[in-house]
């Protein structure tokens, strides 16, 4: 099926990838205020536009999204439909997500910094408590949670911007959205195995991609699912300084609170996660433009 030349007021420049319930492009504004400007427009699939559920979730996360406006989370711009098709129009981020970072310093075998791994998790949290926190024009608790942090999911720039983005799945607990926890099995916490729904869902997946950014591995493994989810449940996992000692122990410290099995004894907020990664990083070092340098040096400039 070739790409369509335009989608409302906005011309298609070129696919950019497709998902299990959405195709994204490069457009540019046609015509109205974003006439001229890029921005990437996520399309639900056509093959999912008579499927109720998933139009609810597709609608679900223009409805949520489009009330964030925070440095480090991906804006929506628009919301539309043409004809049966829904759509919105967000940030285009040129640059690289955080798993094909860690993918790429796995195949050249390169460490990521430490102080670049604290600086990028500190931005995720930062992210994720405006999120938490955000409310509506109103004044009214939205109630936000994420539910698919992962690295893949949050995004560094070319010019050194790092955002959060695909609040696809992402729950309202305002309107009695925690009936299903989704999101990626390797990153749900123990409660949401269970099916419980809270902000500490998202702060256990960021400890799991602190751990990654430093290791290169996940923390918790297994050759079935049954076994990562039980690797999980008693937060069983190989301590950072086993796999790279120079990691100082602080560091370890801090990520067995961040998965201790129960959540009143984790960071209570993103904020309080955030504030104990501060003394960790030198900031003249972990910069957003020095780690965008060191992204480009991993992929090069035309990759």
């Amino acid at each position: 099926m070739t790409a369509p030349t335009r989608i409302g007021p906005w011309e298609v420049l070129k696919p950019l990838g497709k998902g299990g319930m959405a195709e994204v492009f490069l457009v540019k504004g046609a015509e109205g205020p974003f006439e001229g400007k890029t921005f990437a427009l996520k399309r639900l699939l056509p093959a999912l536009q008579s499927d109720v559920e998933a139009v609810r979730l597709f609608s679900a996360e223009a409805e949520l999204s489009r009330h964030l406006h925070y440095a480090n989370i991906v804006e929506v711009h628009d919301v539309g439909h043409e004809g049966d098709s829904i759509y919105m129009v967000m940030d285009f981020i040129d640059g690289r997500d955080v798993g094909q970072i860690i993918k790429r310093c796995r195949q050249k075998k390169v460490l990521w910094p430490v102080d670049f791994a604290v600086y990028l998790t500190k931005a995720l949290l930062d992210a994720l408590e405006y999120a938490h926190n955000a409310k509506d024009p109103n004044g009214q608790s939205l109630g936000i949670i994420h539910c698919d942090v992962s690295p893949s999911n949050f995004f560094v720039s070319r010019t050194g911007e790092l955002k959060l983005g695909d609040f696809g799945v992402a729950r309202s607990l305002i309107e009695g959205g925690a009936d299903q926890v989704m999101g990626k099995p390797y990153y749900l916490s123990p409660e949401a195995l269970e099916g419980v729904l809270t902000p500490q869902v998202d702060l256990w997946a960021v400890a799991v991609t602190l751990y990654e950014l430093i290791t290169l591995q996940r923390p918790f493994q297994g050759k079935t699912p049954d076994e990562v989810f039980d690797a999980i449940k008693k937060s069983r996992y190989v301590p950072v300084q086993q796999l790279r000692p120079d990691v100082p122990p602080v560091i370890d410290g801090l990520i067995a609170r961040a998965f201790d099995a129960e959540p009143q004894h984790r960071y209570a907020s993103a904020a309080e996660f955030a504030e104990a990664l501060m003394p960790l990083y030198d900031e003249r070092v972990g910069t957003p433009l020095a780690i965008s340098a060191v992204v480009r040096g991993l992929f090069g400039t035309a990759d």
